[in-house]
């Protein structure tokens, strides 16, 4: 097959895709042609070289040669000739052969873990913007654990849905983006309750006058990052001075081990040298040179200190979490020039990134800046990049929401100098990658939703629904009323990318998109607007506070699993938290609610919202 020309199809390259409206879209010859070059695409189809091997329990598929069977412990069940032997514990295995070589070999429940009679209600909530009198110029770990203690207690909820809470690079400016990390593995220092750290009392006043900086903060509606930044840091900075150890922190270090590590010395590498490795010396763009061996020698505590944040961010995460049920949000992707694109440089495709064609609420697509990973080394890998970022992301979590989960059937490339009209979509390997999923998902006890809005094929459904995950439903794209919403399902009225309630029902989301120089959709928004008409009976004069209890008292009428809804909705924000394809003209993911998280709380238009959903026959799991 050498020195044949690659077949797009072999290397998972679509030459074509019927997008959102139906349209049949052909990509250009010069797309396809870059796209097969990220992917390195030098002969007619990929080589399998035999690294991985993935099955589902229960099944002994035949075995090309003969070969040492190694469980995940270490257990060794000897040499397996024929077929696997019958048995295997669902985990990650390895097949040695005679000639030294190995095979790692997965073995998968393939469905996902899923209560029985799963049905509740929750707040899908962004935590930056739950401040509450305690925060310092955002929301924290702390306001988290208050909402869900609350929520639970008094509200009747049953689960929470927080933004990706992915760490971001250190210094200024701070990235807003919950979307754009710089690792998906671990979660952002922003977030943690400062006086909650062992070791804060001792900075006495010191501490006091900080507090009340960061409260001050909390007077103006748009979050400030950097200023919290630099409070919290002088705060961290003085606690961590006098930090003498403690045995958690090392099992914590043990546990996670070098994958921390890489974490915390390309946090301290960015700090001296800016936070996009690919302009750093030469020497230290990779992290397994002689000179990163001595920077860490040079710089030992300082990566210390960025794995101590890591351990806080974990108990208090922890301690968030016990309230009540937490559903974290994985992001599609990660910042190139971060720190998990540092450590898996070569599993991903470098001259291409991620996002989405056109569609009816985005003419001119999205393009998320993001690399994705290259299908095919990434199998080569093991799939163990992936693995550990889906055992990251179910770290304290009930369940874990999946964004954009086609991303796991095919991703749309966008070559560089191109834009999203010129893209073209690469398939991936889905079955494994879905039995990865279903293994980590078995093993955290917790459940799964894919978000499968826009352009999806229908197939992604009828897998997801064979895997047991959630689908998404939201009353602003179905068109049919809620009562036949499917039962594995989130259903929901909006997201955080697309207008809410007030801002829908008053019109002024068309206002703000075209101040920010996005120009909306007419046809579809007013489409949806008589469609709230014709499931509310509201006429379109109607109270704002009116139509947000109407809606929500019919979603409440789904059969879905999970219900959510957000405070914005019940307290009447007009402003969407994201505006998709803007940068500067749009305050994306920097408004906070309009009221501490207390009076939120307390607002008798949470509280008949909470009652609506309740009443709609979704209680809170016991």
């Amino acid at each position: 097959m050498e020195g044949l020309s690659p077949d797009p199809a072999a290397w998972g390259v679509l030459t074509g895709f019927r997008d959102a409206t139906g349209g049949w879209r052909t990509a250009s010859a010069a797309t396809i042609a870059a796209v097969l070059d990220a992917l390195g695409a030098d002969a007619e189809r990929p080589a399998d070289d035999g690294r991985v091997q993935v099955v589902r329990s229960g099944r002994r598929p035949r075995l090309a040669r003969p070969a040492t069977v190694v469980l995940e412990d270490g257990t060794d069940l000897g040499v397996a000739t024929g077929r696997l032997p019958a048995g295997l514990p669902p985990g990650y295995h390895r097949l040695v052969r005679e000639d030294g070589g190995s095979t790692r070999l997965i073995v998968s429940p393939g469905r996902c873990h899923l209560p029985a009679g799963l049905r509740t209600w929750g707040w899908a909530a962004q935590l930056y913007a739950l401040r509450s009198a305690r925060s310092w110029g955002m929301g924290d770990l702390g306001d988290l654990a208050g909402l869900a203690r609350r929520s639970a207690a008094e509200l009747g909820a049953g689960m929470v849905l927080v933004n990706p809470l992915h760490a971001v690079a250190p210094g200024e400016p701070q990235q807003p983006s919950p979307y754009f990390p710089s690792s998906r593995l671990y979660r952002n220092p922003l977030y943690l309750r400062v006086e909650e750290v062992p070791g804060a009392a001792a900075l006495g006043a010191r501490l006091d006058a900080l507090a009340a900086a960061g409260r001050e903060l909390n007077r103006r509606r748009l979050i400030d990052r950097d200023a919290v930044h630099r409070l919290k840091t002088e705060a961290l900075e003085e606690i961590w001075a006098g930090f003498a150890g403690d045995p958690g922190f090392d099992a914590y270090r043990a546990t996670e081990g070098e994958q921390l590590e890489r974490f915390a010395t390309w946090c301290a590498l960015a700090e001296v040298h800016g936070g996009r490795w690919q302009d750093w010396p030469e020497a230290l763009r990779r992290p397994d040179t002689a000179e990163v061996a001595g920077f860490r020698a040079e710089h030992r505590r300082r990566i210390d200190h960025h794995a101590w944040l890591q351990w806080l961010l974990d108990r208090q995460l922890a301690a968030a979490s016990e309230p009540l049920s937490l559903m974290h949000d994985l992001a599609i992707g990660v910042d190139p020039g971060g720190a998990d694109a540092w450590s898996w440089q070569e599993i991903l495709a470098s001259g291409v990134r991620v996002g989405a064609p056109p569609d009816e609420f985005n003419a001119a697509g999205q393009d998320w800046g993001l690399p994705p990973f290259h299908p095919w080394r990434l199998r080569r890998a093991g799939y163990e990049p992936f693995a550990a970022t889906i055992r990251a992301a179910l770290r304290h979590a009930a369940a874990l929401r999946v964004d954009h989960v086609m991303g796991l059937f095919r991703l749309f490339w966008i070559p560089a100098g191109l834009g999203p009209a010129d893209g073209a979509y690469v398939r991936y390997p889905h079955g494994e990658l879905l039995d990865v999923l279903a293994l980590e998902s078995a093993r955290a006890g917790a459940y799964v939703c894919g978000e499968d809005l826009g352009t999806v094929e229908d197939t992604v459904r009828t897998e997801m629904a064979e895997r047991r995950m959630l689908s998404y439903r939201l009353l602003w794209f179905e068109t049919d009323p809620p009562e036949r919403y499917p039962r594995r399902a989130l259903s929901a009225i909006t997201t955080h990318d697309l207008p809410t309630v007030a801002g829908m029902w008053t019109g002024s989301d068309i206002d703000d998109q075209r101040s920010a120089g996005v120009e909306p959709n007419l046809e579809s928004t007013n489409a949806i607007r008589d469609r709230i008409g014709a499931l509310t009976g509201l006429g379109a004069g109607a109270p704002v506070d009116m139509a947000v209890e109407a809606l929500h008292a019919r979603l409440a009428q789904a059969p879905s699993a999970l219900v959510t809804a957000t405070l914005d909705d019940c307290l009447g924000v007009t402003e969407r938290p994201n505006m998709p394809a803007t940068t500067d003209t749009w305050p994306n993911w920097c408004l906070a609610l309009p009221a501490p998280l207390e009076a939120v709380l307390d607002d008798p238009r949470t509280r008949r919202v909470a009652g609506l959903l309740n009443r709609g026959g979704v209680p809170h799991p016991r």
